[in-house]
């Protein structure tokens, strides 16, 4: 039986406290320490305190709102942040995809929604206790003036490193382990995001723009994260 210390960490973040208690109740029935905070600057303040491995952020909140606290978060840690949006508002998930959150989930939703999409982020950033998924591997990929490694969530391109997201370096991981095939961004959403997501394929979008961002001028070197009108995207490299 994990005691608390073991257990991974969930931070819930929603001024209605009904919904928040929901999310705890669904949460620790799943194994899961939660805590829970009704304001924007009470949630920073948990989270400099706490060992939190998850955040369930909302977007509307006092004191502080769930976008200026993504921000603040982002500036010193690549904790794994789930937005909840209380409407289907594309331009909301858009901005807190390019904000830096990991996903989004859309109020009212089933609660094996909730637990899926929590999951399949951890499983990608908190390993299980007792595990050594990595021990012997190095999960890293070289190209010209590119280097992306998977165990230290790490990208440098041209000399430097290069800030970005957990799923962002995720997305650009997965189709450079697979140079010159064709994924379609529904098998891009299946094989990064780790289960059947409940979102739309914009999320996908987002986060390629936000990689030719970081990565301009890179087919000078080679290499580059092309489109493939009609079908998706692929990690184009030169014979």
């Amino acid at each position: 039986m994990p005691t608390a210390e073991n257990k991974t960490h969930i931070l819930v973040v929603d001024d209605d406290p009904n919904i928040a208690q929901l999310i705890r109740l669904c949460l620790t029935q799943e194994g899961y320490e939660v805590y829970i905070r009704n304001r924007g600057d009470t949630a920073l303040e948990c989270f400099k305190s706490e060992k939190v491995h998850l955040i369930l952020l909302d977007v509307m909140l006092p004191g502080m709102d769930g976008w200026q606290v993504l921000r603040e978060i982002r500036q010193s840690s690549k904790v794994p942040i789930i937005m909840l949006t209380a409407k289907d508002d594309t331009f909301d998930k858009v901005l807190g995809l390019e904000l830096g959150a990991d996903d989004y989930i859309t109020k009212p939703f089933e609660n094996k929604e909730l637990t899926a999409r929590v999951k399949a982020v951890l499983r990608r950033t908190v390993p299980e206790s007792g595990t050594n998924e990595t021990a012997g591997e190095n999960k890293g990929l070289s190209f010209k003036e590119l280097y992306i490694s998977l165990d230290t969530y790490e990208v440098v391109y041209r000399g430097s490193p290069v800030e970005m997201p957990p799923k962002e370096l995720e997305v650009l991981y997965f189709l450079a382990s697979h140079p010159n095939h064709v994924f379609t961004r529904e098998q891009l959403l299946e094989q990064v995001w780790g289960f059947d997501f409940f979102g739309d394929s914009r999320t996908v979008d987002v986060h390629i723009k936000r990689l030719r961002e970081k990565l301009a001028d890179s087919e000078q070197f080679g290499w580059q994260i092309k489109t493939v009108w009609g079908v998706g995207y692929k990690f184009d490299v030169k014979e």
